[in-house]
This record gives structure tokens, sequence and C-alpha cells, in this order.
């Protein structure tokens, strides 16, 4: 008593060093001398951050450079124009914009539902040694490249549609006021209804898999509580779980709906690829990326055909980062 702590000899630099406190007031661990290696791999992560952002800055200036003939050219009338004239080389962005919004936004619905179930089946209703086999068989679905899903949409899915599907809601649903003119038409088999399917079953699994996930991190003490309280397993998962965890699963599910956005081959090979603003949901048309697919090949280089193309790219572009940041900023929400 009466004589102050001191640290052993050759420690003083040590104690003076890990004592060190932020301006926040927050402790800060110290840096040992010759630390080369860490200081590399701070720079090494930096710079791929970096990289990152630079890659990504120098796409979408890229696509604008490209593009910027035809927004010149057509002014911004080329986002709601619907001509596609290459011969008279009259471009508009408009049939495209409505086809990819259209049927992503339609696959979403399709999606959702059947996302939900799975992921209320894997959390709250199947047996422990069921949970794997079947999350994995789920999964598995987005190992699947798209391009099998497109062959599998046009050979099986679309005449399926043609034969059955697309006869059977015309004649019923197509009836009904207001909404019966969306289900009219002839039943071709491929057009917006046929692709959105396609793109359902193909962001299934992402939002199944998202969802489960999210459902699983509700603490357990609260769907025990509700339990104890006398609430069925559907009054749980609707009075608890998703209000405990809407955020995050609205943020997944926007996560998909900008994959849905740019998928290209599987929608090519059921769209109909029709320059027309479709009416029905039955009625053929095109999105983004299949014009894009379809019509660069042919395109000259430097033509405004070419430069139309990218500005396309370029929409695209915007629309799916838009759709992305508002799902991350979500995301980031529900973590705060």
């Amino acid at each position: 008593p009466g004589f102050p702590h001191r640290p052993p000899p050759g420690r003083e630099h040590i104690v003076s060093q890990a004592s060190a406190v932020s301006p926040a007031g927050i402790a800060r661990p110290a840096r040992r001398g010759g630390s080369m290696g860490d200081l590399i791999f701070e720079w090494a992560c930096k710079g791929a951050g970096l990289f990152v952002l630079v890659l990504l800055g120098a796409i979408i200036v890229e696509l604008f450079i490209a593009g910027l003939p035809a927004f010149r050219a057509f002014g911004l009338a080329f986002i709601t124009s619907t001509d596609w004239d290459p011969v008279q080389e009259a471009f508009g962005a408009g049939v495209s914009i409505y086809g990819t919004l259209v049927t992503s936004v339609l696959a979403i619905l399709l999606a959702v539902p059947l996302a939900f179930g799975v992921a209320f089946f894997l959390t709250e209703l199947a047996p422990p040694w069921m949970r794997r086999p079947v999350g994995t068989a789920v999964e598995l679905l987005a190992a699947v490249p798209s391009i099998i899903y497109g062959m599998w949409g046009f050979f099986i899915i679309a005449p399926a549609f043609g034969t059955y599907i697309q006869p059977t809601i015309i004649d019923t649903v197509g009836e009904l006021p207001l909404i019966g003119a969306l289900f009219q038409g002839p039943p071709f088999g491929t057009g917006l209804f046929t692709a959105a399917f396609i793109l359902a079953i193909m962001i299934l699994p992402f939002i199944a898999a998202t969802m489960r996930d999210v459902f699983e991190q509700v603490p357990p003490v609260f769907k025990e509580s509700a339990y104890g309280l006398g609430a069925t397993r559907w009054e749980v998962m609707t009075g608890v779980v998703i209000p405990y965890t809407r955020i995050s699963v609205v943020g997944g599910i926007m996560l998909r709906l900008g994959r849905a956005l740019g998928e290209t081959m599987a929608v090519t090979f059921v769209i109909g690829n029709a320059n027309r603003l479709a009416t029905s949901l039955f009625d053929p048309s095109t999105t983004i990326a299949s014009v894009v697919a379809m019509e660069f090949p042919e395109s000259l280089m430097g033509s405004l055909k070419q430069s139309s193309l990218l500005a396309l790219g370029f929409l695209l572009f915007v629309i799916s980062f838009i759709v992305l940041a508002l799902s991350r900023y979500l995301l980031r929400s529900r973590l705060k």
C-alpha cells in the first residue's frame, strides 16, 4: 500500500502500447513492430475491395459510353419507345424493359410461396433425419445450368403449357372480368408466363435456402414462449418468426429478383422473342437479356444497332443495381 504498481523490467513499452485507448474510449490492440505479413495482408484486402469498385465503375462507364450514340440519337424516348427495326435504324427499349420487369416480378410471385413452404417444412415440420436430405435436394436445383433449364422449358414445359395448362386457364380465368384480359389469347406455349415459370424454378432454391437460414436464427426462447401460450405452428410462424425475420427475408427475395432480371438463355428459349408489347401473360415478348443475346452477334461494329444493344445493357445494369442496392439496404438495416 502506498507504492504504485510497476510492470516487470523490460515490459514498460508493452504495457504502454497495450493500454492505448482510441478517441472513442475503446482499447486498441498494440501492433508489434516488424509485422510485415500483417501489413501486406491488410493492403491486399484493401486492394481487393478497391479492385471490385473500380471494376464495377469501369463496366458501367464503358456501357454508358458505348451506348451514348443511341441515347444521343433517340434521347429519353429510347427508354419508352417500342420500336425495334434494324432496317430503318429505329430502336427502343420499351418492350424489352417491360418484358424484363413482368417476367421477373411474376417469377417472384410464383417462387416466394413455394420457397416459404419449403422453408417452413424444413424448419418446423420435417423430422431431423429428413431435413438435411431434403435441404440438399432443394439446393442442388441451384447447380443446374441455365441452358438446361431453357432446353427443359422449350421441349417439355412449353408444349405441356400450350396443350393442357394455357387452354384450361383461358377457358376459366380468362372469362373473369378485369383480370381475365391477362389470361387470354392463343395458347402458344411460349410467352411471358412460361418464361416467368422457368425463372421461378431457377430462383426457388436460393429463396428457400435464404428463408431456411433466416428462420433458424430466431431465438428458440421466442418460439417456445409462443408455444407455451398455446399458439399453433402457423401462429408461431406468422406471429413470431416472420415479424422477427421479415426484413432479412425481403432482402433475400430482392437479391433473387436481381438474379431473375439478368437471366438470359433460359428466358430466350421460352419467351417467344417477339418485339411487341404483350397485353396477355400468354403472349410472346422479349427481355433485355434475350434481345442482347439474340441480336448482338448480328450487329456491326460501331453501328447504331450495336450502340442500342449496349445501351440496353446499361439500362439492365442500372435496374439490377437499384434492386440489389435496395436489398443490401434492407439487410443492413436488419442487422442494426
